[in-house]
């Protein structure tokens, strides 16, 4: 029977649960770089003893760690992470450079915010790492300030796909409540060389080839906090979410609506429904059930807790159209914690789990779809992110 290993990045470290196929009880390794904020850990779909994890401190700079067994052991290749603008070494262990021309030939060394101020462009952490479908030693890196890295040796050097800066709307990016950052990358099963990326404050954009050129694909969105509420870039996307068997169906949580695409993001429409509050951060999709989704509702962008104080996943099996409360097993009294971005997931085994976590400390899973929840462990660190996988 397959086993599922769920990988948690916290505030001071890092966390790797396992358990059987029945899902009942967990085994807790951790943590691991203890201390250390880390945003992100996932795996290779190719290689499930390939593990990738970001590693950051306001203090030491940016990691890149790599597993080769699953997470008992870990390395930064090369002894640390660099990047550079041709994918070379730039003599400075963990630091990342940007390309001061990308994709045009002139120079792009700020960026400006809705107020005529010029920001320069400057390297903070790594948000979110997505592994190659195909190959374990290939993996993309979401930063904030927002752009895109790539590595095929495994993490030991790297490159920015510049194209996605150097599109003419690089410079009116602006930073979100959370910063500047490219934290959502997303791979297209079928067609190899189409990526879709979202940033927060600039949308969501896609590539048809492989990294080259980029095009915005925020066309229906609405967003009444900017100048222009239908403008091409500007909309401070959470989180989108796809199925391997439908990959140009997208659903998007943004700031304020959750809304999807039917045609790889040409154009959106708002689903968010009977959802009591359209606000919150992480959204994700059924793995055998293409058109039930996932998502957490936040009262507000000044009040980051659930409505009424009551922690309730909400299920929508019609693609968003109408939305039910999973709350068994969940509090649903005095309850403030928030559900970031990227903590929530699903597990591939045959009845599909969701996974949750939480910045009390919380991870939250239900081997039913949603039907009922219990926290598989407590106590940790505020929960960045939680990822899945399917183990032999």
């Amino acid at each position: 029977m397959s086993g599922v290993r769920v990988l948690v990045g916290t505030r001071k470290g890092a966390f790797v649960l396992t358990s059987d196929g029945k899902r009942q009880r967990w085994d807790v390794s951790g943590p691991h770089f203890a201390g250390w904020e880390i945003y992100h850990l996932k795996g290779s779909p190719v290689d499930p003893n390939r593990l990738y994890a970001s590693q950051t401190s306001g203090w030491f700079g940016q990691v890149i760690q790599r597993s080769n067994d699953g997470g008992k052991t870990w390395d930064a290749p090369g002894g640390g992470v660099t990047i550079s603008p041709g994918g070379m070494p730039a003599g400075e262990s963990n630091k990342f450079v940007y390309d001061t021309s990308p994709g045009t030939g002139k120079p792009l060394t700020t960026h400006q915010w809705y107020d005529g101020t010029q920001h320069p462009w400057e390297f903070k952490r790594v948000w979110h790492l997505e592994p190659s479908l195909t190959d374990p030693d290939t993996v993309y890196a979401g930063v904030e300030d927002a752009a895109l890295f790539r590595t095929t040796d495994g993490g030991r050097t790297w490159q920015e796909l510049a194209g996605l800066r150097g599109h003419g709307s690089g410079p009116r990016w602006q930073p979100g409540a959370g910063g500047m950052c490219l934290h959502t990358i997303l791979l297209d099963p079928s067609h190899p060389e189409r990526i879709f990326i979202a940033v927060s404050a600039a949308g969501a954009f896609r590539t048809d080839d492989a990294g080259k050129t980029w095009r915005p694909i925020n066309r229906g969105l609405h967003s009444e906090y900017i100048p222009d509420p239908n403008a091409e870039v500007g909309h401070c996307v959470h989180r989108i979410a796809m199925h391997r068997s439908r990959p140009s169906v997208l659903f998007m949580q943004k700031h304020w609506d959750v809304v999807r695409s039917d045609d790889a993001g040409e154009s959106w429409q708002e689903v968010s429904g009977n959802l009591p509050t359209d606000f919150g951060f992480p959204i994700d999709v059924h793995a055998h059930e293409p058109e039930t989704i996932y998502v957490v509702p936040i009262k507000s962008d000044s009040e980051h807790y659930p409505p009424e104080g009551k922690l309730r996943v909400y299920r929508s099996r019609t693609g968003g159209h109408e939305w039910e409360a999973l709350t068994k097993g969940l509090p649903q009294s005095d309850c403030y914690v928030n559900v970031l971005r990227d903590a929530m997931a699903v597990d591939s085994l045959d009845s599909c789990g969701v996974y949750f976590g939480t910045t009390g400390g919380q991870v939250y899973a239900s081997a039913d779809s949603g039907d009922t929840w219990a926290p598989i462990v407590r106590d940790l660190p505020a929960v960045l992110s939680v990822e899945v996988q399917t183990v032999p």
